[in-house]
């Protein structure tokens, strides 16, 4: 199993920064791709961006240009630097970590407990 832990989370005025830090534990070596979504109420998740083991990195249009992903070099930590933050960026955010599953043969999903992020304007 992969445990994600979220921190950085807070309050935040509009056009601050927050950065967001993961870090994954336990069966970590079949780690690819993590990534982080957030989560509005009554809204479903959605993806804000992810990085694969390689270092390429996908966003989503409405992050684009204000927040840059990154992992450490250990590919353990994962990272979410946002910048120029609008009140409709306040979710619940949460890390994901894509692995490989040698009991079901296919990929798997893990997820943190989710981080708070508000913007107030």
């Amino acid at each position: 199993q992969v445990r994600l832990v979220e921190s950085g989370g807070g309050l935040v005025q509009a056009g601050g920064s927050l950065r967001l830090s993961c870090a994954a534990s336990g069966s970590i070596f079949g780690i690819n791709t993590m990534g982080w979504y957030r989560q509005a109420p009554g809204k479903q998740r959605e993806l804000v961006a992810s990085i694969t083991r390689g270092g390429s990195a996908a966003y989503a249009d409405s992050a684009k240009g204000r927040f840059t992903i990154s992992r450490d070099n250990a590919k353990t930590t994962t990272y979410l630097q946002m910048n120029s933050l609008k009140p409709e960026d306040t979710a619940v955010y949460y890390c994901n970590a894509e692995s490989y599953s040698t009991a079901i043969m296919g990929r798997v999903a893990s997820w943190g407990q989710g981080i708070q992020v508000t913007v107030s304007s």
